[in-house]
């Protein structure tokens, strides 16, 4: 099966390649507009990118949207992760400025999770969605030179996601496992539409 991949992040489609691609799904990419993520939680944003990708290009598509929620920060950056700090900042400066906003604050209150939702949409008007997280704790500084985004700040125990391998990173993740069970929920779906047509 193909999927067209609602994302500009090269990063993020490699990520979703190489968990996709061994379950037997192609994801590509296609020159789609910009779409104003108005929503209210990563599911509704996932789902305004995955339905305007589906509309534009006539496939199913897939998106997810995913950030860090900080539980001293009462939830932020949360669905505004990407553009923590404003627009055209470097995932360094949007770094800088959480650990900024972190000052004196302590370990143990320093608790936070990555969270994922995909949606996925067919052109027949069929949507399903996924959706998982994975705990964590900020850090005080960045550590390691792997991923992206937050994740060089982002500790597992005394790692950073930035200091994972990427099959370590893909096994823990929250856009791993939210993934895998879209794979799930994907099969599912499909068992069920061979039911239906008789095959």
């Amino acid at each position: 099966m193909t999927l067209i991949m609602a994302t500009h992040n090269r990063k993020k489609l490699r990520e979703m390649e190489r968990i996709l691609t061994p379950l037997s799904i192609r994801v590509e990419t296609a020159e789609l507009p910009e779409v104003e993520e108005t929503g209210s939680t990563f599911r509704e944003n996932a789902y305004l990118k995955a339905s305007s990708a589906c509309r534009y290009t006539g496939l199913p598509a897939v998106a997810d949207d995913s950030g860090l929620v900080v539980d001293a920060l009462d939830g932020a950056p949360g669905i505004y992760s990407a553009r923590y700090g404003g627009e055209g900042l470097t995932d360094e400066q949007r770094v800088e400025k959480l650990l900024k906003d972190l000052e004196g604050v302590p370990m143990d209150q320093r608790t936070a999770r990555f969270v994922c939702a995909i949606c996925c949409v067919f052109p027949d008007g069929t949507v399903l969605y996924a959706e998982d997280s994975c705990e964590g704790t900020i850090g005080f500084a960045p550590i390691g030179q792997n991923g992206f985004g937050y994740d060089p700040v982002f500790l597992r125990g005394e790692r950073s996601l930035a200091q994972y391998t990427d099959d370590e990173k893909d096994a823990i993740s929250h856009r791993g496992k939210a993934l895998r069970a879209f794979f799930q929920t994907l099969q599912s779906y499909q068992e069920q539409e061979a039911k239906r047509h008789g095959s």
